[in-house]
């Protein structure tokens, strides 16, 4: 925690109640957490350029590189075991021909560059100034004055007087070309240095040290989670004009906040319940309501409801469908138990893990209203330390389709600005429900399942959830008759705002590194989203102060706190929209942490460009319990990345954008998600009592940040994609195989297409990165410098990175995935029926789980063309 002085800082500040966090604006100061002045001492000079002194030991044991070459600020390209490398000789020369070339995507970011020709007839003066020892020597070419002898002072005024005036004209020259040349006016014949004002390694220290430091983060997550703050609500607006502030206080430029006017619900005063009406004997009605937590702390509470459920009041027969699958539902149908008019109850999780799916394929099974439960966890125990979820506990959460519709379901496709004319009605939007449901406690749950018992059919083994009495049943149209209520204001254009702020970069400002996390929540949010948001405000402030030193990245790097995350992911997906072809012009990555931590797991999901990165990243971090690095515990558990389904504010940068994304955190065994349990209370006793895996998620980030937006050549790697989608396509045709036996069409699909493209990619992909290779050859075989051809190839080449992804999209008109048309990338979006988990080659499962062989073979032909696009522009115009 931080010493008093912080606290008391915390403790002066007033906080708006529940209702007027949800009615009315607080009049109340903001916090503000900038850094403190950063003074000119022996840290900061700690951080000036390369020097014997910036070889400090790290936390944890890690040993810095040395600093005696420059080659040290520079991660070298791996070779590929069995590859010849291009020669420096070769690629120098290859150089030497070249005329300048204007980057791709890349047109007016630079000014004209000249030949060679005048850049070598330049070469002589330039080189004429390397003995001048000023400021900012580095940007200087050498130059050198011609000696004068002190004897020849004495021969004659005449010569005195012509002396002088050489010596004036010489410095008022210098003075001319210094000037030019600091302000980056005169590049041109120019060797640039490929390294920083600041040592990039002292960099990487000074971030790894300073984080939490100070137990910012800890002090940040306990004002966070000191009241509810919905989407859209005025709680929600009070933590962002904080979070405003303090991206000020960093001196983030361009700090504001983004409006969009979309589609919510809240639940009315008396509008919800769940109730047993007939028989009378029976009757009975739910408490809903976390009943511990809400007369303890009601200022730290919220309703328990469905964001984006619908409006209704419906009566009908009881009926359990396990975890709400269709499998689940195609199981009751084949025992002869109609759903027409019932009530449905189902389990969290399980096949099934989205909860709008749930409610869907109950609405789609003819059924009137679904209730969703927290089952007891694991196998049917409750956990003895209260990590998982109290009998209380209830997970609240949305319900609109996000695997079908992502952000505002009013306006899929395009931004829900203010003053926007085009919009949907909700009668109109696929992305919602046509059901009621409410989500409640296994304390109420475990009466509504003991009602029906005798009731239909005893299930299968793997239906049977928490301990009941007399075990579980279906419960067919004669079982008990519930009440299902679910009232509620249905609010059409609602505003959420958006945070961001920008460091814009040196060389390239119009690339953009994008750093986000969601700030609303169910409740108070203590690891969901909360420990994400306290993360992020303390790399904010720990980027701020390195930018108060004067250092700037390469790439400008963007921080975003999102609003209506828990509403379908709304906010980033309107931002997105809003943006979507300056993002895929100038998008060159997107950090994603939702969930900081809840455990001491680690994990990450991603596009296969970021495995190289963020291996280097767990490489010098360490798992503050073991002290063993992160990566060697990666490694011992044979991890690699998850894929990207629809889970969190990655998916229009992905997906829409095409924009190269990845999702990490750390996780546990379980906890008690989108309840008002997650607080800071369950954080400090079970989450992360010594908040050391939040102060290494924070290294995490602002290392992965600083690698993808400081690295002269994007440290992203292309040979490790085309082995992840080598991967992909043998999985799917696995999968497809596995189909095509279950209806009895063996080799429907002819793949040979797919597996060529995947194969030409492999051979492309490694060309690509020998030129990678072959660069830092050739510009550390220079002590570190690169001419403005260079320069420009290099910056060409990282765009062409960056746009594979782009390139990856399906933008004819009317593209995009068959019936779900938002997500337009070829190789990922969400499955269609279980909305977080991913889908590889989305468009030609989606055509083969529905059994259309035709489309599907269409698919498996048009991904492959848009890929082979893609794999051709990596080398070629």
């Amino acid at each position: 925690m931080g010493d008093e002085k912080d606290s008391q800082r915390y403790e002066a500040l007033a906080i708006p109640s529940y209702e007027e966090a949800t009615s009315s604006r607080p009049t109340s100061s903001h916090l503000r957490l900038g850094p403190e002045e950063i003074s000119d001492d022996a840290e900061r000079q700690g951080l000036l350029r390369y020097s014997p002194q910036s070889r400090t030991q790290s936390p944890n044991g890690y040993q810095p590189p040395t600093v005696e070459s420059a080659r040290s600020s520079l991660d070298l390209p791996p070779s590929v075991d069995g590859s010849e490398r291009r020669s420096a000789e070769e690629l120098r020369h290859e150089m030497e021909q070249l005329e300048v070339e204007e980057a791709d995507n890349d047109n007016g970011s630079h000014r004209s560059l000249l030949t060679n020709r005048f850049s070598k007839s330049i070469t002589s003066f330039t080189n004429s100034i390397s003995s001048l020892h000023l400021p900012f020597r580095q940007y200087l070419p050498s130059f050198s004055l011609p000696r004068i002898r002190p004897g020849s002072w004495v021969r004659a005024e005449h010569t005195r007087f012509v002396i002088f005036g050489r010596i004036f004209g010489a410095f008022l020259i210098i003075s001319v070309v210094y000037l030019l040349v600091a302000s980056d006016v005169l590049s041109i014949g120019a060797r640039r240095s490929v390294g920083e004002v600041y040592d990039p390694e002292s960099i990487r220290l000074y971030i790894q040290n300073h984080m939490n430091e100070n137990g910012d983060i800890q002090q940040y997550l306990e004002y966070l989670t000191r009241d509810v703050h919905m989407a859209g609500t005025k709680g929600n607006l009070f933590y962002a004009e904080w979070i405003k502030d303090l991206f000020e206080a960093a001196s983030l430029e361009d700090v504001a906040l983004e409006r969009f006017d979309v589609y919510l619900n809240y639940p009315t005063d008396n509008g919800r319940r769940v109730a047993i009406v007939q028989p009378v004997e029976k009757t009975w009605e739910a408490m809903l309501e976390e009943d511990a937590i809400h007369q303890s702390s009601p200022q730290t509470y919220s309703p328990v409801f469905h964001g984006h459920s619908r409006t209704g009041n419906v009566t009908g027969p009881l009926i359990y469908a396990n975890y709400g699958s269709k499998d689940d539902f195609n199981w009751l149908e084949r025992q002869g138990i109609s759903l027409v008019g019932a009530i449905v109850i189902v389990r969290y999780g399980g096949t099934q893990g989205d909860r709008a799916l749930k409610v869907k394929a109950a609405e789609l099974a003819g059924a009137a209203g679904c209730i969703i439960y927290s089952d007891l966890e694991p196998n049917g125990e409750v956990w003895p330390d209260g990590r998982f979820m109290p009998l209380d506990g209830v997970q609240r959460g949305a319900v609109s389709l996000m695997s079908w519709v992502v952000g505002d379901v009013l306006s899929p496709g395009w931004a829900s600005t203010p003053g926007e004319k085009k919009r949907l009605s909700p009668e109109e939007s696929t992305g919602l429900v046509r059901i009621p449901s409410l989500p409640i406690s296994w304390r109420d749950a475990k009466h509504l399942l003991e009602a029906i018992q005798g009731y239909g059919k005893e299930p299968p083994q793997d239906w049977q959830g928490g301990s009941l009495a007399n075990e579980y049943w279906t419960g067919n149209q004669n079982s008990p008759m519930v009440n299902l209520m679910n009232m509620q204001d249905e609010v059409i254009r609602e505003p959420i705002h958006n945070v961001l702020g920008r460091i814009s970069g040196w060389e390239q400002t119009e690339k953009k590194v994008i750093i986000g996390n969601h700030r609303d929540a169910w409740c108070v949010g203590g690891a969901d989203p909360g420990s994400g948001t306290a993360i992020m405000l303390e790399v904010v402030r720990i980027f701020g102060e390195l930018r108060k030193l004067g250092w700037r990245p390469l790439r400008t790097i963007e921080f975003a706190s999102w609003d209506g995350e828990e509403y379908n992911l709304i906010g980033s997906t309107e931002h997105v929209e809003n943006r979507q072809d300056e993002l895929r012009r100038d998008g060159y990555a997107y950090i994603n942490v939702d969930v900081g931590v809840s455990g001491s797991d680690f994990w990450a999901a991603a596009s296969p460009l970021y495995e190289r990165a963020l291996l280097r990243v767990l490489d010098r971090t360490s798992d503050p319990t073991t002290n063993r690095t992160l990566r060697n515990l990666w490694d011992a558990k044979h991890a690699s990345l998850e894929g990207l389904g629809a889970g969190s504010d990655y998916v229009a940068f992905q997906d829409i954008a095409g924009t190269s994304s990845i999702d990490f955190g750390f996780r546990g065994q379980s906890f008690p998600y989108h309840s008002c349990y997650d607080n800071y209370e369950w954080m400090i006793k079970f989450g992360d009592p010594s908040f050391g895996h939040h102060t290494v998620m924070g290294q995490i980030w602002a290392l992965l940040a600083l690698e993808i937006a400081n690295k002269p050549i994007l440290p992203f790697d292309m040979e490790d994609y085309a082995k992840y989608v080598e991967g992909y396509v043998n999985d799917l045709e696995q999968y497809v195989r596995t189909k095509e036996k279950d209806a009895s069409v063996p080799n429907a699909l002819n793949f040979r297409v797919l597996h060529d493209t995947a194969a030409e990619f492999k051979t492309e992909a490694h060309t690509f990165q020998d030129w990678a290779r072959a660069w830092t050859d050739v510009v550390f075989s220079g002590g570190g410098f690169e001419n403005n051809v260079m320069a420009i190839k290099r910056m060409s080449h990282n765009n062409r990175m960056a746009n594979f992804e782009t390139h990856l999209l399906d933008l004819e008109e009317g593209g995009g995935l068959p019936n779900r048309t938002q997500f337009k990338h070829v190789f990922f979006a969400p499955q269609a029926w279980s909305g977080y988990d991913e889908a590889f080659f989305p468009s030609i499962r989606d055509a083969v789980d529905v059994g259309d062989w035709e489309a599907a073979q269409k698919e498996v032909n048009k991904v492959a063309d848009i890929f082979g696009k893609a794999v051709h522009k990596l080398n070629h115009n």
